[in-house]
């Protein structure tokens, strides 16, 4: 919180120093023209009734012829006392003029002297007048001073608020990334578990079908066993009886068997799901063995590609297409030809 500052006041100090000055140049004014005044001499004015003769006068009387010895006596008498009048007038005029050149001299000293002490006064106001504006200045600066050292202090302590904040803001970002992380990585590996359990599942239960198939197929073996010892019995019989028939119809069955053969890979291109990132290159062949009825009783690899995932592809599509009934409409001349049988699988063919 900035600190409020009380400015200072510097309006009195200015007055009374001004009023100090102008109590002085008062004082001053007062006391010289007082101290030099005298009172005005009697003695000019006799003067002026002694000397009232003109020069006129006196050039008359140099004219006139002269007196008697005792008027010549008189007259020098005269002449002495009115110059001596004369001398006294002059001295009285010429220090009265002193008095008033001293009485000039003094007042335009005192004249200077109060215009002195004004200008002092004057000079004084000012000084005190700039001295406290100095001070007014000073003083303001120092607040300004203060002032800005206070916002500099505010703004370094919001940088590191806002610094303090952002490497919070951070820190929480990176703790939320990395629980984000954590957490994707405990969902991968859940997925990943259940991918495996779901593969081990589905693992197993293709095993468990594949047995169940293969003991089915067991069984058919053993019913066609005893079912072709049966008919193997009957059929010698017809075997006798129908060798010429045979002959006459082996044309028909050949066709009929090549037909048996294309409904066979046909059916198992319809099942056949070939796996993803195989190659054009890939081929596998794979032995087959069916019942009399046209169930499988086995589908193995005779020649592997290489690929686990595509060989095993080939089996199911194999064991999908099943079973093959067209094998129960074959003549029953080549019904046993057909019951083994390799089919070789190539991305896009069968053969």
């Amino acid at each position: 919180m900035a600190r409020q500052h009380r400015r200072v006041g510097y309006g009195l100090p200015t007055l009374l120093a001004i009023a100090l000055h102008l109590g002085i140049l008062v004082v001053s004014v007062i006391r010289f023209p007082s101290s030099d005044t005298e009172p005005p001499s009697q003695s000019v004015v006799q003067a002026t009734l002694v000397s009232a003769e003109t020069a006129t006068d006196q050039a008359q009387r140099a004219t006139e012829p002269p007196a008697s010895a005792e008027e010549d006596e008189s007259s020098d008498d005269e002449a002495r006392r009115r110059a001596e009048e004369e001398e006294a007038r002059r001295q009285q005029e010429a220090e009265e003029q002193r008095q008033r050149e001293a009485e000039a001299e003094r007042r335009r000293q005192a004249e200077q002297e109060r215009a002195e002490a004004l200008e002092a006064a004057r000079a004084a106001a000012e000084e005190a007048e700039r001295r406290a504006e100095e001070a007014r200045a000073q003083a303001e600066r120092r607040e300004q001073q203060e002032a800005e050292r206070q916002r500099q202090a505010e703004e370094e302590a919001r940088r590191q608020r806002e610094a303090e904040e952002q490497r919070q803001r951070e820190a929480e970002a990176e703790r939320q990334r990395q629980a984000e992380e954590e957490a994707r990585r405990q969902r991968e590996a859940e997925e990943q578990r259940q991918r495996e359990a779901e593969a081990e599942r589905q693992r197993q239960a293709e095993e468990e079908a594949r047995r169940q198939r293969e003991a089915e197929a067991q069984r058919q073996r053993e019913q066609a066993a005893q079912r072709a010892a049966e008919a193997a019995q009957n059929s010698l019989d017809r075997a006798i009886a129908g060798e010429a028939e045979a002959a006459a119809n082996a044309e028909q069955a050949q066709e009929a068997a090549n037909g048996f053969i294309n409904l066979v890979r046909q059916a198992v291109e319809q099942a056949w799901v070939i796996p993803p990132n195989v190659g054009d290159n890939a081929n596998t062949l794979v032995a087959i063995r069916l019942g009399p009825s046209g169930e499988v009783f086995s589908a193995s690899i005779a020649r592997s590609s290489g690929n686990s995932a595509f060989d095993r592809a080939a089996i199911q599509a194999v064991e999908s297409a099943a079973p093959f009934s067209e094998l129960r409409e074959l003549p029953a001349s080549v019904q046993r030809d057909y019951r083994e049988f390799n089919l070789n699988f190539r991305p896009g063919d069968i053969r």
